[in-house]
């Protein structure tokens, strides 16, 4: 891929999604029973910005919230981090939230044989009213913007979404910013039918796609052959065959990272990932029996950590082993956000241990 410079852009990387708080009981509790909750900031999409902000990259991100308190957690959550959030929208609070407000979703941290569960509360928000024009990105991305990235939740939240997705794309496209898009299929959002009929218009704009097996079966129609229900036994080579479908459907796409989760249980999987790069396959390490704190925001960190890896110049082997080291990493904490720092995850892409440090 031929990706701008860091000295022709002011950022190198922007995100465009909906970013919401999430409520967990401590541990692993049940919402039911639980009388305190933990608050963190996430979604899908800013959660690639704020992991690369966190790993010395210049990053920014995109979306409309609400001009309350729980919209300024989001706010200086991201400010913390040195995420630029001067380009969001945000919309006045009306004291009830009746026209819009700010996302939730409750999750609870599975183990054992108990999966880990969400359930959203995330309906009316503000980012699911954004339509075109409410962005003003002309400038920003004149300024020059290396890589933009959003993703399957944000298009799957309104009409309005959809179209603004594609709006920003557009736009990035005629600026000539590289282009990511994480399929991330959520079918408490959206149905396969709903996903098959919108996604490929998106797609066809796109560098480097992201996804899962759930997600290319679901959002594009291919099918993973000789993989079961539950996931639990993962064939590498029908992965490849998929990709190769991926790519003779859509020649535009210059990249494909997938990564394979083989689910053994709640705390422990097998997590590694597979890049399709200018015609060739890339592997990266495997994580056997990867001890997980809470999974979700694996696949952001998969994300952030490939996207990293181009950004600085690294080969393709080089980007995936960083992808699967980051998204390992990022599951050893809790909350939806990256709490790693650039010194461990080269760590561990490097293959260094878990020796306690003194």
């Amino acid at each position: 891929m031929a990706i701008k410079t860091a000295t022709e852009s002011n950022l190198d990387f922007v995100s465009l999604g909906e970013c919401m708080l999430r409520l967990s009981p401590p541990g692993h509790g049940r919402i039911e029973f639980s009388n305190l909750m933990e608050v963190w900031v996430g979604g899908g999409e800013y959660n690639v910005a704020y992991a690369l902000a966190r790993l010395g990259m210049r990053t920014g991100f995109l979306s409309r919230i609400v001009d309350n308190p729980l919209g300024h957690i989001i706010l200086n959550h991201g400010r913390s981090a040195g995420v630029d959030m001067s380009h969001m929208v945000v919309a006045p609070y009306d004291g009830v939230g009746k026209k819009d407000r700010i996302g939730l979703n409750f999750t609870e941290v599975g183990t054992g044989v108990r999966a880990s569960v969400t359930m959203y509360d995330r309906g009316h928000s503000a980012a699911m009213n954004l339509q075109p024009g409410m962005l003003k990105v002309d400038g920003l991305f004149k300024a020059g913007v290396r890589w933009l990235h959003t993703g399957g939740i944000f298009a799957a939240l309104s009409t309005g979404t959809a179209a603004v997705a594609k709006e920003i794309m557009q736009v990035a496209k005629a600026h000539g910013t590289t282009i990511s898009y994480d399929l991330n299929f959520r079918s408490k959002l959206w149905s396969a039918k709903q996903a098959q009929e919108v996604t490929p218009d998106l797609v066809r704009m796109v560098d480097c796609l992201i996804g899962n097996e759930e997600d290319f079966q679901k959002v594009l129609g291919i099918e993973v052959a000789g993989v079961d229900d539950n996931l639990s036994d993962l064939d590498t080579a029908a992965y490849e065959q998929m990709v190769e479908k991926v790519v003779s459907r859509y020649p535009n796409i210059k990249m494909v990272g997938t990564t394979l989760r083989e689910v053994k249980s709640g705390l422990i999987n097998n997590w590694s990932a597979i890049l399709w790069c200018d015609g060739k396959f890339y592997h990266s390490r495997r994580f056997d029996g990867l001890e997980i704190e809470d999974r979700v925001g694996g696949g952001d960190g998969f994300c952030s950590g490939l996207a990293y890896g181009f950004l600085n110049g690294m080969t393709p082997q080089e980007a995936v082993d960083l992808g699967a080291a980051h998204g390992a990493l990022l599951q050893s904490t809790r909350g939806d956000t990256s709490q790693i720092n650039q010194a461990e995850l080269m760590h561990v892409y490097k293959g260094g241990s878990a020796r306690i440090v003194r």
